[in-house]
């Protein structure tokens, strides 16, 4: 018999506008839940290693928190993901200033970025998966950035315990467009526990090490005989008691893109909790993921009634590389009118006995 639904309700309201939580469910009882602000993702429930369903993302349950916080809690960042250094760009001979909203630096697409817009939502119900499609149209000027952007993004939820995440964007002139989902993961399913205890794997040879703003120094560094080696698993433990000198400038954990290799076969990164055994396996068509482990998370803001402490939670930003655009040899985020932006990251959740 299939199961497979989606479910449609009032979350609160944002500029007058009524504010949507759609909450897709499979065969499996996997649920995830979003919103049409931000597309956010507020929760993913999926079951342990004993079978008990939990939610295993942060998020709020309420509006009036979304916007007393920001954290970016399960958030679509854009139109360019991460720090662009004092905001500024050059492209096609022309100097552009962005919006400078993390002291003189851009972040995650300016104050106003995609997390704070309401997306237009459509949805799809099919006989093994659900797809929510969301769309919204990025104003030339707006923020700094050049061109009218259209943008585009499915999240599916299947039978296979897949959330899948298909970017698209078009533009009317030369811009730049790095989108990513700012989810943080905390698979053991408890409110106000770390992820200290998990592991994780990451399938790269290489890293962008950083400076005091959290910017990359324009430098590409191999992962050999250093403490960002995850090619064989690491507990997160490992990177609170570490004194690298790069992860104390990231407040003692992870803040750091790893460049991806892309085997075919193999996931792009595996996060596994050995308390609940949920097991996580991400795949993605970026050229790299942002790990942060939490490092500043502030304890201002509670979830289900428990304090968010620091390492509460754990993303895997798929994007390419942080400040690309001011970087030679980092890649080429350019969108450009002839060719559309297009990429696929796909998260995979199972349970180990």
């Amino acid at each position: 018999m299939i199961f497979i639904e989606v479910i449609k309700k009032r979350f609160g309201h944002f500029e007058g506008e009524t504010v949507w939580q759609w909450t897709m469910i499979n065969d499996h009882g996997m649920k995830i839940s979003v919103l049409n602000y931000g597309a956010i993702i507020t929760s993913i429930e999926t079951k342990d290693k004993f079978g008990e369903y939990a939610n295993i993302s942060l998020g709020f349950s309420d509006m009036d928190s979304y916007l007393a916080y920001s954290p970016y809690f399960g958030a679509t960042l854009g139109p360019v993901a991460g720090r662009i250094t004092k905001g500024q760009f050059s492209l096609d001979g022309e100097e552009y200033q962005l919006t400078q909203n993390e002291g003189a630096n851009h972040r995650h697409g300016g104050k106003l970025n995609f997390s704070k817009k309401l997306w237009n939502v459509s949805v799809e119900k099919e006989l093994d998966q659900i797809v929510l499609t969301f769309e919204y149209t990025w104003a030339d000027g707006e923020n700094g950035y050049p061109g009218n952007i259209n943008a585009h993004m499915t999240y599916t939820l299947n039978n296979k315990n897949e959330w899948i995440i298909d970017y698209t964007a078009h533009t009317d002139k030369p811009t730049i467009y790095n989108p990513s989902n700012h989810i943080y993961f905390n698979l053991s399913g408890k409110a106000g526990s770390t992820i200290l205890p998990h592991q994780l794997w990451v399938n790269s040879e290489k890293f962008l090490p950083i400076d005091k703003e959290m910017l990359p120094i324009g430098e590409i560094r191999s992962v050999e005989n250093t403490i960002f080696d995850l090619r064989a698993g690491r507990e997160m433990m490992e990177f609170i008691k570490n004194q690298d000198e790069q992860l104390q400038i990231a407040g003692k954990g992870l803040d750091h893109t790893f460049i991806l290799k892309h085997e075919n076969g193999k996931p792009d990164a595996v996060l596994f909790d050995p308390q609940s055994g949920r097991r996580l396996e991400m795949e993605t068509e970026a050229d790299s993921v942002l790990v942060y482990t939490s490092n500043s998370m502030a304890g201002n803001f509670e979830i289900n009634g428990k304090t968010v402490p620091k390492y509460a939670g754990i993303t895997l930003e798929t994007q390419g590389l942080v400040d690309a655009i001011n970087h030679p040899g980092f890649g080429n985020i350019v969108l450009r009118p002839e060719k559309p932006f297009k990429s696929k990251t796909a998260f995979r959740f199972a349970v180990e006995s």
